[in-house]
């Protein structure tokens, strides 16, 4: 089985697809799609779907475990992240891909048992888990690594 996680955005989304048999859990790939301010933001939206669709392709996960929205102070960015995050949702629901939405709280507490874990906290398990060797250089695609380990650990749950 294979799990996709995603940490939305509009200027970089970050996803990481990990491998799941029986109790191992292996990092297949993280990586992020980025966008330019300096385009429109339909353009931007378009490219988000389309790199997304390109993942799906090359990958085929079975399940996606992305970041639920929390409410933010900047109502604009809000809306935009939004909005990036239906067309994503749209492209896993094209490629039949069930999804589960976590909070941070839920992500926090499967990772590490306790919900006011400390970013690096869930970093250490992550990697610790996964058994990588490096810590991953970008927060976006960090989340991602988290939230794919930690969707896997939950769909484990409910199966």
């Amino acid at each position: 089985m294979k799990v996709i996680g995603i940490d939305p955005g509009y200027a970089i989304i970050g996803y990481a697809i990990v491998d799941v048999e029986k109790n191992r859990r292996k990092l297949l790939k993280y990586g992020t799609i980025e966008t330019s301010p300096k385009i429109e933001f339909p353009d931007r939206i378009c490219k988000i779907y389309n790199e997304m669709n390109d993942v799906l392709k090359n990958f085929t996960p079975d399940f996606a475990s992305i970041e639920s929205l929390l409410f933010q102070n900047n109502q604009k960015t809000a809306i935009k992240v939004a909005e990036a995050r239906g067309v994503i949702i749209l492209s896993l629901k094209n490629f039949g891909v069930k999804i589960f939405e976590l909070t941070p709280l839920q992500l926090k507490c499967s990772l590490t048992g306790y919900g006011k874990a400390t970013k690096q906290q869930i970093i250490l398990m992550t990697k610790k888990i996964l058994n990588l060797k490096e810590t991953i250089k970008t927060d976006d695609a960090a989340d991602a690594c988290a939230l794919a380990l930690s969707g896997s650990l939950f769909i484990n749950n409910v199966n």
